[in-house]
């Protein structure tokens, strides 16, 4: 039985709206998987999962559904979602044991029910010991960031459905924000912005390589084109168009506003010593939203502190509570408190 510890069944997920992101105990980063689901509409059985059933999006059949079963960060789709996790559990564990010990990373924002249905869902996939780590808490801990100190470091962690905003000290969250406006509402951006300006209709997909390739929160040194083909909405008939990043950035404006609008709401409320810490340190952004060209240069531009992109920023959530899971004991008090009925 020995060589059972070498496929510990602790693991780490970060349940994200856009990614699902697993770390096992010992072994690091085992899953990183887009949060889509392909499924049959009359039986509910699961089709397909993860890569696989992101090729299918729009392109399937009335007998196939394919979702996303979470939305703004929390669970959609009950069911669908638990299925979900079980599969990649259940991939990742190798059909040796079931998991033992789970951290779940989870907005900041959500309700207690929100919270209940995140530990349910894990429990239910076979976890045996659910804690839930708040994700702008496991992103600085995932970027290097001692949080047990007396000090204020400030993240703001961009993932798909939301955008979580905190300020961090003494192993606990002083001041959060938690707004439902991150990557999914940039490249729904994107959508209408083609279907008022050309009249033209663009999958999901399209519109994240074009928010990848091309967007951008300010002006580029070097502006670039794209090619996009899409469905004109009068004709019907497939169509293509070269448009710039200007227009995209155009396109993207309103929620990048609301994002630097909600870090400087959130500056506001920052206990005086605390925002000199800041002040110092400056601001880490974290998140697949991190990776949006000039994003931190326009948060320096609004706040006149230094902003930081982390390392590997999509993964920074899912590290941060691989290093929880690694060290329990030490971190034990980051945790969310259980949720009391």
């Amino acid at each position: 039985m020995a060589g059972w510890s070498l496929f510990s069944s602790d693991i780490a997920v970060d349940l994200g709206t856009a990614n699902t992101l697993i770390w096992a105990k010992g072994r690091g980063i085992v899953l990183n998987e887009p949060t889509i689901v392909a499924f049959d509409r009359t039986t509910r059985h699961l089709i397909a999962l993860g890569h696989e059933a992101q090729a299918m999006v729009g392109k399937t059949h009335r007998d196939i559904r394919v979702v996303r079963p979470l939305k703004d960060g929390v669970i959609a789709d009950f069911e669908i979602a638990e299925s979900m996790l079980r599969a990649f559990i259940r991939r990742v564990s190798h059909g040796l044991l079931p998991p033992r010990r789970v951290i779940v990373c989870v907005p900041v924002g959500v309700t207690e029910v929100e919270k209940r249905a995140v530990r349910d869902s894990a429990e239910h996939a076979g976890a045996k010991d659910v804690h839930l780590l708040a994700e702008p808490m496991a992103a600085a801990i995932g970027v290097g960031i001692d949080v047990h100190e007396p000090m204020g470091n400030m993240i703001v962690d961009i993932g798909g459905g939301t955008t979580e905003i905190a300020v961090i000290a003494l192993s606990g969250i002083i001041v959060e924000e938690s707004i439902r406006i991150a990557g999914d509402e940039m490249t729904n951006a994107i959508i209408q912005y083609f279907r008022r300006q050309y009249g033209m209709l663009i999958g999901e997909r399209t519109a994240e390589v074009i928010k990848c390739q091309i967007g951008s929160a300010i002006p580029l040194e070097e502006e670039y084109e794209i090619e996009v083909r899409g469905r004109n909405l009068v004709s019907g008939i497939p169509q293509m168009i070269r448009v710039s990043s200007e227009e995209i950035r155009q396109a993207l404006e309103e929620p990048i506003a609301a994002i630097v609008q909600a870090v400087l709401s959130l500056l506001e409320r920052v206990p005086p010593e605390l925002a000199a810490d800041i002040y110092d340190r400056g601001i880490v952004l974290t998140g697949g939203g991190a990776l949006l060209k000039g994003l931190d240069k326009r948060l320096e531009q609004a706040t006149e502190l230094p902003v930081h992109v982390a390392e590997d920023p999509l993964t920074a959530v899912v590290r941060g509570g691989g290093k929880v899971l690694e060290h329990f004991e030490q971190y034990q008090t980051v945790l969310l408190k259980p949720y009391r009925l």
